[in-house]
């Protein structure tokens, strides 16, 4: 069988200036739509339901001895059947999920997202259908045999999966097919965590590129049915337990004095949420480096994931970083796991743990390890603060929950998504003040550290930039090179000025004028000629990855109404960088015609 490898599947997605302007599909209304995206939420909730029923299946499986569909994850494991031979439980999971990437979908390597990400920015909503079926086996192979990986990440891609299949089988346009891919990731994650709110939220900020009622109405329905489909199998409750008693009397410091301490976990939530990135997307680079057999990479990368697990069991009682480790959080809330140098070291082993998973090959993905990486540090700054101030009554349980939303939100850059989700899955309402200011801290620091969040920075290393904020329309997602007219030749300034030109019988189109390898101007063809037949030197220079929407504003602000298309940014234009002209009449008909559809 003939394996597709990763540089093969980049180069497919890889937008070419032929190909790249959007095709015409199939336009339906609002109500159709919204038809289809319940279709999708409903899918993409029973898909929720195999996927983690699968997910048992193997964790039972390696991990008890068992066959057996169901465990409850927030619930630690009893002692397994195989002693120290659980370390090779990862690497033969690891194994398997090498095994399906490569020979079948290379998109399902990793937390997803990003994939998603790429598949709306890049590929004109297009998923490939086989990514849901290897998805699903590679994710609940991951995580059952103890990568430490998060199940979210893997709905997502499910849900966005069926719904970009169902906008192609029925050759739906670009933009109504994102909207189902959007609905299908919100679903996912409605369905996975119990948090309708927080998932509509997630296809806002993460995955929409338009926010409007034709985009915004069937992406709320596809979470309601997710949601509903999902209570089914979940039932109601949220995912976590937080104990209140005792709490609601102590409650959280609100006064003015102690707004800082939010303002503190903030900070250290941003600096988490930045180490957490920069380590994930180290060892992404350096396990290739190590090995360039993806086989050898995936058991140098498990079998140090299977000793920190035993040896987490020998000196603890629990494995604590195998898996979604929602076990290791609900014991902090519970209070079962608590103390200042425990909660630090299952934070920097859980860092450790996941990046290393994902660079190895696993699948699966960082939701949940961001979840764990808040829950240790909150509550070891919340116990840090009980014994300096002992007397106020400071529970650490509060501040474990906000530092998930704090590390949440740092590390996605998606700020309600991280307070709607928390409060929904912790139904902790009195701590939201704390968490808003947290949260913002989180993300403004982790932004001043770096640009690019969890999810986009491995993209932007693949040369696929996606905006860091909301848009009004698709069009202005779409790059300068989609929208340009060819270049259709060169005129030497000394043959300019003296008159000579070879493409007079030319009506319309663009030629560059040159002096050596420098362009010094642009002779428009055509009505766009000035009327005294000199050439245009008023331009801007715009790259091709940029999105129109920079074009649009460089033009408005330098008052420029023709651009040259470049391969990269340079102020002085040579011949072999240009690679078309766009103009500002060009770019108004094709968004008037757009809108219009």
């Amino acid at each position: 069988m003939t394996s597709i490898t990763e540089e093969k599947l980049e180069s497919e997605a890889a937008p070419r200036p032929s190909d790249a302007r959007p095709k015409p599909g199939r336009q339906v209304g609002l109500l159709s739509l919204s038809v289809f995206a319940i279709t999708v939420g409903v899918l993409t909730g029973f898909g929720a339901a195999a996927l983690r029923s699968l997910m048992a299946f193997f964790h039972n499986l390696f991990f008890l001895g068992k066959v057996s569909f169901y465990y409850d994850a927030n619930v630690f494991d009893p002692l397994n059947p195989w002693g120290a031979l659980i370390i090779l439980a990862p690497v033969i999971g690891g194994l398997g999920v090498v095994f399906l990437v490569k020979n079948f979908a290379p998109e399902a390597k990793g937390h997803g997202v990003p994939e998603v990400m790429d598949a709306v920015y890049y590929r004109q909503g297009k998923v490939r259908p086989i990514v849901v079926v290897v998805k699903s086996l590679a994710s609940a192979l991951s995580i059952g045999s103890g990568a430490s990986v998060g199940r979210e990440g893997p709905i997502i891609q499910i849900g966005s999966g069926i719904g970009s299949s169902i906008g192609q089988l029925l050759g739906l346009s670009p933009w109504q097919t994102i909207t189902l891919v959007a609905a299908g990731a919100g679903a996912g994650i409605a369905a996975t965590f119990n948090t309708p709110l927080g998932a509509v939220m997630f296809a806002i900020e993460l995955i929409l590129p338009e926010v409007s009622p034709r985009t915004f109405l069937p992406v709320v329905l596809a979470t309601g049915a997710a949601t509903s489909v999902g209570w089914l199998f979940f039932g109601v409750s949220p995912a976590f337990l937080v104990p209140l008693s005792g709490v609601i009397e102590t409650g959280l410091p609100l006064s003015v004095t102690f707004l800082p301490l939010y303002v503190v976990l903030g900070g250290l939530c941003g600096v988490a949420s930045m180490l957490f990135i920069r380590a994930v997307d180290w060892m992404e680079d350096i396990f290739p480096r190590l090995h360039p057999n993806a086989y050898v990479q995936n058991i140098i990368g498990m079998f140090l994931l299977g000793v920190m697990l035993y040896a987490f069991y020998v000196f603890t009682g629990h494995y604590h970083v195998d898996g979604v480790g929602y076990a290791t959080i609900q014991g902090i809330f519970t209070g079962e796991v608590s103390g200042i140098g425990i909660l630090l070291l299952l934070f920097l082993a859980k860092t450790l743990a996941t990046s290393m998973s994902l660079g190895a090959g696993a699948s699966g993905g960082i939701f949940s390890p961001s979840l764990y990486l808040g829950a240790t540090l909150g509550g070891a700054f919340g116990s840090v603060l009980s014994l300096i101030w002992p007397g106020l009554g400071i529970n650490p349980v509060e501040f474990a929950v906000i530092g998930m939303a704090g590390v949440v939100g740092g590390g996605t850059g998606a700020a309600m998504t991280a307070i709607l989700m928390i409060f929904e899955m912790t139904q902790d309402y009195h701590a939201i003040v704390p968490t808003i200011i947290t949260v913002a801290c989180a993300i403004a620091l982790r932004r001043v550290l770096m640009e690019e969040n969890i999810y986009t920075i491995k993209l932007a290393r693949r040369g696929h930039h996606i905006p860091k904020s909301r848009h009004s329309h698709v069009f202005f997602i779409r790059h300068a090179r989609e929208y340009q007219a060819p270049i259709l030749g060169t005129l030497p300034l000394h043959e300019f000025e003296k008159g000579e030109n070879p493409y007079a019988d030319q009506t319309q189109g663009y030629v560059l004028v040159t002096e050596g390898d420098n362009v010094v101007g642009l002779m428009p063809l055509g009505e766009d000629r000035p009327r005294d037949g000199s050439m245009v030197r008023d331009y801007c220079v715009v790259r091709g990855d940029d999105f129109l929407r920079d074009v649009i504003r460089q033009m408005m602000t330098r008052n420029r109404r023709f651009a040259l298309v470049a391969k990269d940014d340079t102020s002085m234009p040579t011949v072999e960088s240009i690679t078309g002209v766009t103009t500002r009449e060009r770019l108004g008909n094709v968004f008037l015609e757009q809108w219009n559809t």
